[in-house]
């Protein structure tokens, strides 16, 4: 089965989280807290990792956390395997205890804009009032949930592996007492207006996809991904929110350089009219087929080519065709341009691809 694509990366920071299989508990007693947190210190030192936030949720866990060194992956295997392993121990039992693998939003942790850090950091510390286990109407304020690192930042105990600066800086806090007394009064007061800790706005942000920044932010971390995605693509191994944005992404580079070199219009309005089975959509096709994770639907919509069925002809064609090949090739070589330079270079052999324009050559 295809897994999830890991964007991994030197100070790359995420949004982690992981909830228990079947939505069950995995943090039933104080002796299952205190293991997790235990575990996390250790996973710092291991593996170097900076931790900004985190709650421990019954069923789940959050973490706003940062990665010197590409090691997510690794650090979370040997993070979640340990814990499990302890929490089966304890209970005499064997199988999962977290659910699948977990989720990973890669944030935008650029100092120059730290509203990310803001909204993943109150996200995570107001978990419990979402939950109604404090603020409100239960008269419990939000310092009162021990497993969270909120009493930290309002003034309690603070560990060494966690850092605290980066989210005071978002804030434009100070780090000494008298910041974090602004931070915990600034909490505590949402945490009373539980309309406004959980129709927060932000929620959307955090929750629309697979990063969480500006569009040039995720269009630099699909730029960094995309040869990571391109050979695991065709083994089928990588899915998930990055891989499908990744494929959409270079979907559209292959069909607008594609038309461009082949001499077609780029905007769809124009494709129209020229035809479903011209040999040049079906070349592009073919090469968005083969490089992309994109579906016949999206491929017949952007070149105009009718029924999606009419994508699968159309491959058939390039794939079975001898001539067919060789376009497809060719096209290939020519979309492995380093630079627009070079893309103009090559632009000018596009009248050895183009082929008679038929409306039947694809038996349709």
């Amino acid at each position: 089965m295809a897994r999830p694509l890991r964007y991994e990366a030197s100070g790359a920071v995420y949004h982690v989280m992981a909830r228990g299989d079947g939505g069950k508990a995995v943090f039933e007693d104080e002796k299952d807290h205190y293991a997790w947190v235990d575990l996390l210190e250790r996973a710092c030192v291991r593996f170097g990792w900076r931790v900004h936030a985190w709650v421990l949720m019954g069923n789940h866990f959050h973490l706003l956390m940062e990665t010197p060194e590409p090691n997510l992956v690794t650090g979370m295997k040997w993070m979640l395997g340990v814990y499990s392993q302890g929490w089966n121990r304890r209970r005499q039992r064997h199988g999962h205890v977290f659910q699948g693998r977990y989720k990973a939003v890669v944030v935008n942790g650029e100092e120059r804009d730290g509203s990310y850090f803001k909204i993943v950091a109150d996200y995570i510390h107001l978990n419990p009032v979402r939950a109604g286990w404090v603020g409100g109407a239960t008269g419990k304020t939000l310092r009162s949930w021990r497993w969270s690192s909120f009493q930290a930042y309002a003034g309690g105990k603070k560990p060494d592996w966690l850092e605290t600066s980066r989210v005071m800086r978002a804030f434009q806090l100070s780090e000494d007492r008298r910041g974090g007394k602004a931070y915990g009064g600034y909490l505590e007061a949402r945490a009373k207006d539980v309309g406004s800790a959980v129709n927060d706005a932000s929620l959307a942000e955090l929750r629309r996809g697979w990063y969480l920044g500006e569009k040039g932010f995720g269009e630099k971390v699909l730029e960094a991904i995309s040869e990571v995605v391109r050979p695991k693509r065709k083994k089928g191994s990588v899915c998930g929110e990055a891989a499908k944005a990744h494929d959409h992404a270079e979907a559209e580079r292959i069909a607008k350089d594609g038309l461009a070199a082949l001499g077609l219009p780029d905007e769809v309005s124009e494709l129209r009219g020229r035809g479903k089975w011209i040999r040049e959509k079906a070349v592009i096709a073919a090469v968005i087929r083969k490089r992309t994770g994109v579906g016949n639907l999206w491929i017949a919509k952007r070149l105009e080519m009718g029924h999606e069925g009419s994508v699968t002809r159309a491959v058939r064609w390039v794939r079975e065709d001898r001539e067919g090949g060789k376009k497809e090739k060719s096209l290939e070589r020519m979309l492995n341009y380093r630079d627009w330079y070079h893309f103009h270079a090559v632009r000018s052999r596009r009248a050895s691809l183009k082929g008679s324009s038929s409306p039947d050559c694809f038996g349709g």
